[in-house]
């Protein structure tokens, strides 16, 4: 069809309307570490949107606008919704959000895992989100304690050989708290 036969008004309307990216169901439970990514990547997206504003070639990046501005809403909501999970008040003999949890496979294979927050989850590097079958297998168990990991692919047992909790890290508000 012909540019002619198109209405601009409408096709920029449409372009500006993104679709808010959704919030999980979930609590928004995080670690210290969590937390300070979500600010961390707010300032970043805040930085991104201010040196376009300073572009002389502002309506180029009107998209590039919409855009950040959606995902700064999304990590604001995050950060509003953060309820900040302290490890050194967690229990020592048992697993539970924030522990890192060495274990052994019922094929003797060891692995490491870390229970966070569903912002933090990267399995790639072992951290786990606290709603996924994973961490649901291991939370509450202590050392010693065989428990089931339900997966896709099959059950697999797991002996719990270690529960460590790393010390909190500090972020804007983890600071504030402290200062109280």
């Amino acid at each position: 069809m012909s540019r002619a036969f198109v209405n601009e008004d409408v096709q920029n309307e449409a372009q500006a309307e993104l679709p808010e990216r959704p919030q999980s169901e979930h609590p928004n439970y995080v670690t210290p570490h969590g937390l300070a990514e979500l600010e961390r990547s707010l300032a970043e997206l805040l930085a991104e949107r201010s040196a376009l504003c300073d572009d002389a070639d502002a309506m180029h990046h009107e998209a590039a606008r919409r855009r950040i501005d959606r995902n700064a809403r999304y990590l604001r909501a995050r950060i509003d919704r953060a309820i900040l999970v302290n490890p050194d008040a967690q229990p020592r003999d048992e697993v539970a959000f924030g522990a890192s949890v060495r274990v052994c496979a019922d094929d003797g294979s060891e692995q490491l895992f870390t229970i966070v927050g569903e912002d933090e989850a990267d399995a790639a590097v072992g951290k786990v989100s606290w709603v996924s079958p994973l961490a649901n297998a291991l939370l509450g168990a202590q050392i010693g304690d065989v428990v089931i990991w339900r997966r896709p692919s099959g059950e697999v047992e797991l002996e719990i050989l270690a529960i460590d909790y790393a010390p909190a890290a500090t972020s804007a508000r983890s600071r504030e708290d402290a200062d109280r």
